[in-house]
């Protein structure tokens, strides 16, 4: 199952994506997304090789965005596409097979294309403007997303991203969507993490432990 809540690293450096990665996996997100821009492969690499070390202490899944080679390399959970990266067919012959892989979708035609090549997720957006991506695609809003979840009718989980805060969830889950990304909403404050798994009717990590302890 893929988790219902990502978080979408941001920093002013590597270092920073770090910091700000180690306080989304102690506050309790499951899946963390590394995305920086404009940085070349080798420190990519490395960078990489650090999230992957804090997501695994805290048994979190990392997703590289981009670069489906390094995210091999490091041993991440799977990699997140965009539409100019290369396409999810190529991108499956060199992962393992336990890897999962996203693609990014902004209508009924990109959601299409993604299903037909096999990807485990869709990420849909933007949901309203954000800053953190140039080149945005046209705004959805709830109506968008409610109107794309009807025509696709798709097993497919579709997780929402762009701008999205707090206040917008339960209006976005109620479109049939699955999950949510999110980026400044939580670096601003991580401790709305758990606030999120509470409308995401997910829980937390330490939460399911404790379910499946008193069955027991």
């Amino acid at each position: 199952m893929i988790p219902k809540l990502h978080y979408i690293s941001q920093g002013d450096s590597p270092e920073g994506h770090l910091e700000n990665i180690h306080k989304a996996c102690s506050a309790g997100v499951e899946l963390v997304q590394l995305r920086i821009k404009n940085i070349d492969e080798v420190n990519l690499l490395k960078t990489a090789e650090k999230a992957r070390e804090i997501t695994g202490n805290h048994q979190a899944r990392l997703i590289v965005n981009d670069h489906y080679k390094i995210a091999k390399t490091v041993k991440a959970d799977g990699v997140h596409l965009g539409k100019a990266d290369s396409p999810p067919t190529e991108a499956r012959k060199h992962l393992y097979s336990w890897q999962i892989i996203g693609g990014t979708a902004n209508t009924v035609q990109d959601c299409r294309t993604l299903i037909e090549k096999k990807v485990d997720y869709i990420g849909l957006g933007p949901f309203r403007f954000t800053t953190t991506k140039d080149n945005l695609s046209p705004v959805l809003g709830v109506k968008g997303y409610a109107s794309l979840l009807e025509e696709l009718k798709t097993e497919t989980p579709i997780i929402a991203i762009g701008g999205i805060t707090i206040e917008d969830v339960i209006a976005i889950l109620e479109t049939g969507v699955y999950g949510i990304a999110t980026s400044g909403e939580l670096t601003k404050d991580f401790s709305k993490i758990n606030r999120f798994h509470n409308r995401l009717q997910t829980g937390t990590k330490q939460e399911q432990v404790w379910k499946v302890n008193q069955k027991t």
